[in-house]
């Protein structure tokens, strides 16, 4: 795993553990994503936070990774960028697959450095989902590279269908006030 808060064991938040301290946490079953599976011995291991609307991430990466020397690659930023934006649409019990992407570097980010993904859902019309992401070091708050991405959001049939294979389900269901 190269995201420091992914588990050790290759678990993920529901396989017996608790619900993260932010109230974000969920579970899905096991799978070959490049970005966030675990089944995936070469991927990112994203440890991916899921909230109405918006999804984060925190991790470093790893020298394999590397672009210029000492650089994360371009094309992982860009994968980080997506995946956070995808999930934020899962957050609002949307399921969608990229469109278009579009991404701005700002400053490198150095290969074992902490950062930080958020993205979030800005604008949903019909099955056309926008959405915005940025990657920061979260030690300064400096902006490290933002992307937006246009989704189409699956129809009812296909959306249930994933959700059965990915068994996307909160953890705090059941708890009062929040969203099951």
């Amino acid at each position: 795993m190269t995201s420091e808060a992914a588990r050790r064991d290759g678990s993920r938040p529901g396989n017996g553990q608790a619900p993260d301290a932010d109230g974000s946490a969920f579970e899905f079953t096991p799978h070959n994503c490049f970005a966030c599976g675990t089944l995936n011995e070469h991927g990112l291991g994203l440890e991916i936070h899921v909230e109405p609307g918006r999804s984060w991430t925190e991790l470093e990466l790893e020298p394999r990774f590397e672009g210029w020397e000492g650089i994360a690659h371009g094309g992982i930023l860009c994968t980080i960028l997506d995946e956070v934006m995808a999930w934020a649409l899962v957050g609002e019990d949307n399921w969608g697959v990229t469109a278009r992407l579009s991404v701005a570097f700002k400053k490198p980010a150095a290969v074992g450095m902490r950062l930080r993904a958020d993205g979030w859902v800005t604008r949903s019309r019909r099955r056309l989902v926008e959405t915005e992401a940025r990657i920061v070091d979260p030690a300064s708050g400096i902006e490290l590279a933002t992307g937006t991405g246009l989704y189409v959001a699956a129809d009812e049939d296909r959306k249930r269908e994933l959700q059965r294979r990915y068994g996307f389900r909160s953890l705090l269901v059941g708890r009062e006030g929040d969203r099951a």
